[in-house]
This record gives C-alpha cells, structure tokens and sequence, in this order.
C-alpha cells in the first residue's frame, strides 16, 4: 500500500512553545531540564498530530533546540577549540555558545556565523572545520529521539543530514578543501547508521539538499565514495531525499547511489518525473513531493493525483511513498485555529496539518478512488473559488502596471553627481555613523501592542506611548553622537508585516509562525492578490522623529523583493510580476517621504541573494527582474536624497554586479560575524558607491569591545578609501535589549572618531 509520509515538521510548536522556554531559559528563569521537558512535550505533541491527520510515518531526530545543522556539528565533534571545554563541562551551555555566543565569567566566544539555508528564509549556523579535523558521536540524540518516537507507538524514520550536504554547507577556517574530511566523517556516519539499525530503525532518511545544485567532479566524487561506504555493513534502508528543486544533471548520479530510496521535490521539479521514473533502479523506493512544503496555498489535488497514479503504475503501490515537497519546517502548525481570516481565504490555505491531510486524501484515491470522491470534490471547488475570486484580481493594479511609471527606474543623474549634492545637503563626517533601523522591542513595548490590539488600551494612549519611545531613541542617539538617525520603528510589529498590513491584497494569520533561527519565529503575510498601497504607511512617524531633532533621519522601508520573500506569495502568477506591483506600491511610499522632508531613506533587500534560483543558469533572468523592482522603488527621487539598502547573510561575489546595477548610494551589509569576508566581493569589483561593512554582530548577546570594532574598521580602510565607508551595526537591533545596546553602540560611535582621528594624523 502507498505510504503517506513527510521529511520533517515545524518545531516551535503552534504558539511558539519552543521559543518561549528556550528564551526563559536563557534569562535563567527555568533550568536545562525545564527546556528538555517542553522539547519531549512538543515532539511528542507533533508526532501525534501527524499521525492522526493521517501519516503513516513520521521522521524523528528533525527536531532541534536551535539549528538541525548545529546539531549535525555537535552530534559528530565538529566543535572548535575555543568552545570544546565548556561543551565537554555543560554540553547545553556549549551548544548555545556556538549559537549564540556568550560572554560571562571571564568566558568571551563569538557565535558561529550564520547563514540562510538554500533559498528559504530559514538560516542556520555554518559549522567551522579545518584540516586534519577528527570527527567522533558526542550523545545519541538520533538514536534515543527514534526510540522515544517508538515507545510512544509511532511508526519512526530517523533523519540525518547526509555528509556531502554537511561538508558543503560548513566551511573551513584554513582555507582547506571541505571534502578532504569525509574520509574522517564517514565512519562515524556508518557507526551512527549500525547504532541505529541495532535500536530497531528500518529507514533511515539522509537529506543530500545539495544535490538540486551545481556540483563539481569533486562533489559528484565525493557522493559515490559516501554512499558506497555506507551501502556497506549492518544499517537500516537508505532514503536518500533531495528537495528545494530539480536535480537537472545531478539526476543520473542520484539514482546511481547505492540507496534504497529516493526523495524527489515534484513542486519545484514536477517535470523531472518521467525522467527520475525511467532512471530509478526497479525496486528501489520512490518518495515523491506532491504537496508544497513551502508555502500554504491548497494543492491541486486533480493535478499531483495525475502525478501519482504515473508514479504508482511505474514502481508500484508498495514502493511509491507521498510526501511533501520538502520538511514542513517552513511552514506554520494549523490553520484551523485561524478564526478571523474571511472563510474563503482560509479555505484557500494549507498549513502543515492540511498538507499531510491532502496526501491521505491522495493515498486514499489511490487505494479506492471512490472514498475519495468526495474530499476530492471539496479541494477542487477550493481551487475554483481562488481562481474566481473577486478578491485576488484588480484591473488597476494591471492598468499602472503597463503604465509608463512602472517602467522608470532610472534616477536623474549617475552616482558621482549625486555623491556631491548629498554631501553638500547632509554634511556628514568621515566614517559617518548610522544603525540599520530597528531598536529593541521591549516587553514595554510588545505588550502596549498587544493592549492596543485587545482593546485594552486606547488609540490616543498607545500614540502617545509610541511617542516617548520615539522621543526617547532619538535623544539616546543624538547624546551618544549618532551621525544619521532612525526613529527605532516601535510602532512596527514586524519589517514585512508592519507594511502588507498596509497594502491590499495581503490577509494576515493569528498563529502562521515559522522559524526563521533559534528562537527567532516570523509571522509571514499571505499575498492571495494584486498589490497596491491605499494610503501612506511611514510618513508620519519617520515625519514626527525628523521634527524632534536637527541631524538627518532616515526614512525605513522594506524593500519589495524583500515584501516577497518573507511573505506567502500567490502562485498563481509569476513572482516577478507580483514584485512589481509591490515596488510600485512602495515608489509612493519613498515619493511621499521625500517630500515629507525625509533626505536619507533606506530600502532593505537583505532577502535579494536568498531569492537566487538554485541553479546558476536560472540567475540572471531572477537578477533582471529583482534589480529592476529595487529600482522602480527608488527611482523617483532628487539627487540629493540619499538611497541606503541592506543586505544580509549574502554571499555578494557571485551577484556583486546585480548589486552594483541596484545603484544605492550607500549599501549596509553583515560582516562582523565573518570578520569582514564578505567585503573581498566589493573590493574585488571595486565598488564604486558607500558602504557600511557591520561592525557589531546583534544576533548574539555579546557585546564587542571598541578593539574589536577598530580592528574591523581598519580592515575595511585597508580596501576601501575612507569616503566610502560608513559605521553600523550589522543588522537591526529589535531583538536586542537595551543594556547591550546601549553599550554597543557607545563603542561604536567611538570605534568611528577614532577612525577619524586615525585618518586626520595619517593625512
């Protein structure tokens, strides 16, 4: 019989219970065993839920406290030395060092650097290796979560992520070959595979993402050498899954691994079926992803039935398993519990319950069409009353679309000019000073929000709430000697849903929270239709900081690639084009802050570089449409107003000339984690505009000493001239309390007249 499964499962649980005890535990309000409890608690809550809504088999070991690829490192001993004695003295208190960093009692450890995970909005931490690294099992996570998942009566299929993949996605802080270690890696990865035969474990699932992207001789080397090893000794059945798109060239290569089975993403890759059914060796497993792991539309059941019972006739009932495209990590718990969303929108939605509802469906109209008539006929009048809605389709959106503005993306003069009347509109000092936006959102401030939102506060006295906290930022700023000021955006829930809430065409969720890093959760708007913008959305409070203060203030908004990206997008039209509606909404936005006074406004794209296809024949067609959008936001403005970006966890050399072609002014970037890495790609092409390297790491507690922030700056004189350089933290401080902050940024304010009396001596 056709098996219904799925490759993983959201682990913050539906009301962020995960983020809760993790953050508790953090401020020492709970112990380690607190923590551990609500972690047993929520895989077992999810294992359930999967199983009743109609999984045959559920994956287990896809839980994690922070990152499945930190737990990888962890797992194997991939530990660097400087955290390897408090991971052997308190393991929990090394894992978080690596996660977060720590800075207590004499102990000072950076976080490991962080970046996104593919093309999704998920970021995990990149391990650190080096030549020679030995690799042993520290802990039996796997092992013991898969007989945890049995002893509660569950049919379990541990997962791992297979050892290519890991090689790949970490890096090596030597500058030695990554692939050189798998010879010390695979046998502990075959010790693990025995640990878990012997525990009972039939399947065993090795998630080898990296094999949708180009890979090299070497790579393609190195998964024959892996998979012929492990094909050896006592172990369970392989499930080799792939998914976030087609494996293109790498498909012969996959069906020739010595694997039991394997995992195809038939969403992103639906056209590679026939080809994968003519390659797969008979008898070997197919798991085939017929419901979109990520994102929350309902699927077309008429179309993946098509594509199963295809599947079925090749390989059979007994060797076809339906899954989701890929884990269900990227999606929120249930969407039952959405109560205010309007009936038809909602029925239009798929959370991670309702995917695996519509694989049973699926199995079910496979075993016997005619049970599955009648839920077949409810998904197919869902998708008919999408497509007909009056809500999704509006004929002025289409109409400025093919206007003459929404092919404008140039702005009046080239860069040089504009440097010149921005230095005479702004007079700002060498190493100009700035922060990228967001100041911390207190508990103060989360719960006036809230109180608003209830009722229970009032509309005047929240304003007048948001009014001090406003007031308040700008006088932290201008005492410690901020050069370009922000207004702290107290007022935002969210750098996306602060803006879709302003737009139509977006409907927001209750509880659709998916994880973005640790226990940092992002409630993603759902673009169901076209886009436009009703009325002004920034304009007052950036209009009401400026009043309080004679320094520039910089006017924030969200970029529309970004907007797309960080959103469930419609997919019932190109990405591009619904981009498009979105930077025209926002050109308004930027119009209406110009000539509110507002001289420096900032368009952040830290998603630019995660939407890049996979495959590097798909980017430019990507990078046309993207960079364009930037534009059409920004193009309307004097020369004399300043335009910043920020980008993010980018790695720029592939796309610096895409980033060039954006044409900010000024472009802030993260490098404090990476010690100023990233920058080689701007110094290589020799980037013509300003940029603010990040000097101050915020997704860790630790505060960096002046030293430290020096040191950075200096790098970054030693490859940029002076006058290119601005001073900033390297991303917005929403998650950071004030304390930190406050000291933080004292020293980097400093680190900054520093440089500039460096710079007048060496004159």
């Amino acid at each position: 019989m056709t098996t219904v499964t799925t490759l993983g499962f959201p682990r913050i649980g539906a009301k962020r219970e995960l983020k809760t005890a993790l953050e508790s535990y953090w401020r020492g309000d709970s112990t380690a065993d607190d923590l551990q409890h609500t972690a047993r608690d929520l895989r077992h809550r999810h294992w359930q839920l999967q199983r009743d809504a109609g999984a045959d088999v559920v994956p287990c070991n896809d839980f994690a406290l922070y990152d499945h690829v930190l737990d990888t490192a962890f797992l194997f001993d991939a530990i660097p030395d400087a955290y390897r004695a408090l991971a052997d003295a308190d393991p929990l208190a090394g894992y978080f060092a690596l996660a977060r960093g720590v800075q207590r009692d004499g102990t000072d450890l950076r976080a490991l650097e962080m970046t996104k995970w593919f093309d999704t909005n998920y970021h995990y931490l990149v391990p650190e290796l080096h030549a020679g690294q030995a690799f042993r099992l520290r802990g039996d996570k796997p092992v013991a979560e898969f007989l945890e998942a049995r002893a509660a009566g569950h049919a379990a299929r541990p997962v791992l992520l297979g050892p290519v993949s890991f090689l790949l996605l970490a890096k090596t802080v030597d500058g030695s070959d990554r692939l050189a270690l798998l010879d010390a890696l695979l046998p502990v990865y075959a010790d693990l595979l025995a640990k878990l035969h012997a525990a009972g474990a039939d399947w065993v699932q090795i998630d080898e993402p990296c094999l949708v992207l180009d890979l090299d001789d070497t790579a393609r080397d190195a998964y024959l050498r892996t998979y012929s090893m492990l094909a050896k000794g006592a172990r369970p059945s392989l499930l080799l899954a792939t998914y976030f798109g087609r494996l293109g060239d790498n498909l012969p290569l996959a069906c020739a691994l010595p694997v039991d089975g394997l995992h195809v993403d038939l969403v992103r890759g639906k056209e590679q079926l026939d080809e994968v059914l003519k390659q797969l060796p008979k008898g070997r497993v197919l798991s085939a992803g017929l419901v979109d792991g990520r994102n929350i539309w309902r699927t077309n059941l008429d179309n993946a039935l098509i594509l199963a019972k295809y599947a079925q006739g090749h390989v059979g009932d007994n060797a076809l398993w339906l899954s989701p495209s890929c884990s269900l990590l990227h999606v929120p718990v249930d969407v039952s519990g959405e109560k205010a969303l309007p009936s038809d929108l909602k029925s239009w939605l798929a959370f991670a319950r309702q995917k695996i509802e519509e694989l049973r469906l699926l199995g079910d109209a496979l075993r016997d069409p005619r049970a599955a008539d009648a839920g077949l006929a409810i998904a197919r009048d869902r998708i008919e009353s999408r497509r007909q809605s009056p809500r999704v389709h509006r004929p002025e959106v289409a109409a400025r679309l093919a206007s003459p503005d929404a092919a404008d993306i140039d702005r009046d003069s080239p860069y040089p000019q504009r440097r010149i009347a921005q230095a005479t509109l702004l007079g700002l000092p060498d190493f100009p000073t700035t922060t990228i936006g967001s100041f911390p959102q207190t508990h103060e401030v989360r719960e006036a929000r809230a109180r608003n939102k209830s009722g229970k506060l009032s509309d005047a006295d929240y304003d007048a709430f948001l009014r001090e906290e406003t007031e308040r930022c700008v006088r932290f700023q201008e005492a410690i000697g901020i050069d370009v000021l922000v207004h702290g955006e107290f007022e935002r829930n969210d750098m996306v849903e602060y803006f879709g809430e302003q737009l139509d065409g977006f409907a927001f969720t209750k509880n659709g929270w998916v994880q973005s890093y640790g226990s940092r959760c992002v409630k993603p708007p759902v673009i169901y239709g076209d886009v436009s913008r009703p009325a002004p959305m920034t304009v007052r409070w950036s209009q009401y900081a400026q009043s309080l203060t004679d320094r520039p203030m910089k006017g924030m908004l969200t970029g529309p690639v970004t907007v797309l990206q960080w959103s469930f997008v419609r997919d019932d039209q190109a990405r591009a084009q619904t981009c498009r509606q979105i930077a025209l909404a926002l050109r308004d936005e930027v119009l209406d802050l110009e000539a509110a006074g507002i001289r420096v406004i900032q368009i952040d794209e830290p998603a630019l570089r995660e939407g890049l296809p996979l495959r590097r024949a798909d980017w430019q067609a990507y990078l046309d449409w993207a960079v364009e959008c930037f534009r059409i936001t920004a193009a309307g403005v004097a020369d004399d107003t300043q335009v910043h970006t920020h980008m993010c966890y980018s790695e720029f050399n592939d796309i610096i000339d895409a980033v060039a072609a954006m044409d900010a002014d000024v472009i802030s970037i993260e490098t404090s984690r990476s010690r100023m890495e990233l920058l080689d790609a701007f110094v290589k092409f020799r980037y013509p505009n300003e940029i603010g390297p990040g000097v101050y790491d915020i997704h860790s507690p630790r505060i960096p000493t002046g030293g430290e922030m020096i040191d950075l700056l200096e790098k970054a004189r030693a490859v940029l001239a002076p006058e290119q350089i601005w001073v900033n933290p390297d991303c917005g401080l929403k998650t950071r309390g004030w304390p930190e902050v406050r000291e933080a940024l004292t020293r980097m304010v400093a680190a900054a007249q520093a440089m500039r009396t460096g710079l007048v001596r060496a004159a």
